[in-house]
């Protein structure tokens, strides 16, 4: 009932017939068909476009906000007829419902836009979020999905953004940096594994060294075993593993003919017989 303070504001609708379904049904299709056939462009031209593949590849999830929120526009304008009062009131109404019961959609979509803008990520870029890691394929209006090292296809809520800390391993760079750590016995000769390990990295072919992406070879002793490692840059973030494999691979062969050994393994406990090495 309407009060002098809240006074009672109809939102007209349009005459729904045959005819204003189909053409919302036509609009959804073409839509939808218009963001697959230019997702499905850009992506073939970023395969070949090299440095400037994630720029890219970054231009589709705004195409998709655009082209679906323009769909919305004409749907909404082939249903309702709206004053500006009315539409004060609508959004309102809008408001409610999404308050009471499409809170977690409207904080996907929130979630998406931000993501467009901000750019806390893209689309190519490694991530970590909600405990997963892997490349980012697509970023759409409700979730981001992640291909991850095992080749699962994650699909991660856009809201988690808000409330998940999200590391990007590359932060839209085709460049990215990978960690390879090498253990060794205390007592091997921990030089020469430093020279053995920098002479793999340096003549990996994946690897991508310049002034700006310099790689570093460093030496830490712990109780029972010293840590090689190496921190150098892949020329492209998808040759991340095969890098580190290659890597670690060549190091060894050359520590096996070196004479530097892997760590022993030590138990310690308590009692007679509480500590033993192999």
């Amino acid at each position: 009932m309407a009060t002098p303070e809240f006074p009672e504001v109809e939102v007209p609708i349009k005459a729904i017939d045959a005819g204003t379904i189909l053409s919302s049904i036509l609009i959804i299709i073409i839509a939808y068909l218009l963001v697959r056939l230019i997702t499905y462009i850009l992506i073939r031209v970023s395969e070949r476009a090299g440095g400037y593949r994630i720029t890219i590849k970054m231009v589709i999830p705004l195409l998709k906000f655009s082209i679906y929120g323009v769909a919305i526009y004409f749907i909404l304008g082939s249903l309702l007829s709206l004053t500006s009062t009315q539409l004060v009131a609508f959004s309102g109404l809008l408001g409610a419902a999404i308050g009471f019961g499409l809170k977690d959609l409207f904080a996907d979509v929130i979630g998406g836009l931000i993501l467009i803008f901000e750019k806390p990520y893209q689309i190519g870029d490694k991530v970590k979020i909600g405990g997963y890691y892997g490349e980012v394929s697509d970023i759409g209006i409700r979730s981001t999905r992640l291909i991850t090292p095992d080749d699962d296809l994650v699909s991660v809520p856009n809201y988690l953004m808000f409330t998940e800390a999200v590391a990007s391993a590359n932060a839209g760079s085709p460049q990215m940096m990978v960690v390879i750590d090498l253990f060794i016995d205390p007592g091997s000769d921990a030089e020469l594994a430093l020279r053995i390990l920098k002479e793999a990295v340096v003549t990996s072919k994946y690897v991508y060294i310049s002034k700006k992406r310099p790689f570093t070879i460093l030496l830490e002793d712990f109780p029972f075993y010293r840590r090689v490692r190496a921190r150098a840059y892949v020329f492209d973030l998808r040759y991340e593993f095969e890098f580190k494999s290659e890597v670690t691979r060549r190091a060894w062969h050359e520590f096996s003919q070196r004479g530097i050994k892997a760590p022993q393994v030590t138990v310690m406990g308590e009692g007679p017989m509480s500590s033993i090495t192999r």
